[in-house]
C-alpha cells in the first residue's frame, strides 16, 4: 500500500550492501555489550547486583531491506516495531520467556510497582507482572490486554548508500497490533485512507495485505474470511478498537474493550466478535478517517475523536447522553 507498493526490487548491488551494512551495526554493537559487561561488573563489586531491575530494550526496530524498503524504523512492520524486552532482577525467574503483549506505556507503572509506589494514577500503562511470567492463559483469558497502538506522522527517511535521498512525505498512519488466542492481527489506517490487514498467524513476513485496494474482492466476497467470519467483521472491530486507543488516556488505553462495552462482556477481539454486536460495528460505530495528511499531530486533520464522535453499544446512543 502507499508508496511501499512502488518500491523497486532490489538489484544484488543494493542486497549486498545491506548485508555490509548489517554486519556493521553488528560491529557497532559490540561497545554496547562493553557497556552492559561493565554494568554487570560495577553492581558485583559494590554486591548490589542481587537487589537490582534491569530491564534492557530499545526505542524502535529497525529494517534493513524487508519489504524494499532501505535502512530505516518508520514503518509499523515487525522489523520496526517488534522489540526486545529483557528484564533480570530479584524474583524474575531465569531464562523464562513470555508472550504478554506490552508497550513502552507499561514500563513507568512497571517500575514504580516494583518500588513500592502509587498506582492510583493517570497513566497509560499496566504494571507487567515481571514476577509472573509468562501469563500465557491470563493473555488468552482477557485478562491483560492483547492490544499494541502504533501512530507516526510525517516522512520516511532512509539511510545508507542506497537510501541517503530517499525521502516519503506521505508517512503518517495509526496502527493496531492485536495478538489472542488464536489470531495475530496488524492492522493500520493511512491518511490518505489507505488500509493494511495482515494475518501473521499466516503470513508472519507481512505480504499479503488483505485489503490492498489491488484486490478485486476486497470486501465484497461474502467466501472471504478470517477468524471464520467475514472480514468485513473483523474490520470493523479492529477499526473500532484503533478509533478508541488513537486518543485514549488513562483506563481507556489499558481497557479499550471497556469504552466500547461498559456494561461489561467484551474483553477481547474475540469477545467483540459476536453476532449481537454485529450492527453495533458494522452499521453504527464511526469509522477512523483522516481530515488530511499532515506532518505531525494536528487535531483538526485526525478527523472524528472517539470521546466526541463514537458511539458505545447502548442501542447507539452516544456515551455523553448517558454516562
Amino acid at each position: 500500500m502507499n508508496w511501499i507498493a512502488e518500491l523497486p526490487l532490489q538489484e544484488q548491488d543494493n542486497i549486498d550492501y545491506n548485508d555490509h551494512f548489517y554486519r556493521q551495526r553488528l560491529r557497532a554493537l559490540q561497545a554496547v555489550d562493553e557497556l552492559v559487561d561493565g554494568l554487570f561488573e560495577r553492581l558485583e563489586k559494590y554486591d548490589l547486583l542481587d537487589n537490582t531491575y534491569i530491564f534492557y530494550s530499545t526505542d524502535n526496530g529497525y529494517t534493513i531491506g524487508q519489504h524494499r524498503r532501505q535502512p530505516g524504523k518508520e514503518s509499523g512492520f515487525e522489523e520496526d516495531i517488534n522489540i526486545p524486552l529483557i528484564i533480570r532482577g530479584p524474583g524474575v525467574a531465569e531464562g523464562r520467556v513470555s508472550s504478554l503483549v506490552t508497550t513502552h506505556t507499561d514500563l513507568a507503572p512497571t517500575f514504580l510497582s516494583l518500588v513500592g509506589g502509587s498506582l492510583d494514577h493517570k497513566l497509560d500503562g499496566t504494571p507487567i507482572p515481571v514476577h509472573d511470567l509468562p501469563l500465557v492463559a491470563a493473555a488468552e483469558s482477557g485478562k491483560w490486554h492483547e492490544h499494541v497502538n502504533i501512530e507516526y506522522w510525517g516522512l520516511a527517511v532512509f539511510e545508507g548508500q542506497y537510501g541517503g535521498h530517499d525521502v516519503h512525505w506521505n508517512n503518517t498512519y495509526k496502527g493496531l497490533r492485536v495478538i489472542g488466542k488464536g489470531y495475530n492481527l496488524y492492522y493500520s489506517v493511512w491518511c490518505n485512507d489507505e488500509h493494511q490487514l495482515y494475518d501473521l498467524e499466516q503470513d508472519p513476513y507481512q505480504v499479503d495485505n488483505l485489503l490492498a485496494s489491488s484486490r478485486k474482492d476486497q470486501n465484497t466476497t461474502p467466501a472471504r474470511k478470517l477468524l471464520g467470519v467475514p472480514l468485513t467483521k473483523v474490520v470493523s472491530r479492529l477499526d473500532s478498537l484503533l478509533f478508541v486507543l488513537k486518543s485514549c488516556k488513562g483506563d481507556v488505553c489499558r481497557k479499550p474493550w471497556e469504552a466500547l462495552h461498559p456494561d461489561g462482556g467484551v474483553e477481547t477481539l474475540q469477545d467483540a466478535l459476536d453476532k449481537e454486536y454485529d450492527h453495533f460495528y458494522e452499521q453504527e460505530q464511526v469509522r477512523i478517517k483522516y481530515n488530511r495528511c499532515e506532518q505531525g499531530y494536528i487535531i483538526d486533520a485526525e478527523g472524528p475523536q472517539f470521546e466526541v464522535d463514537g458511539l458505545v453499544y447502548r442501542h447507539g446512543v452516544k456515551w455523553s447522553e448517558w454516562v
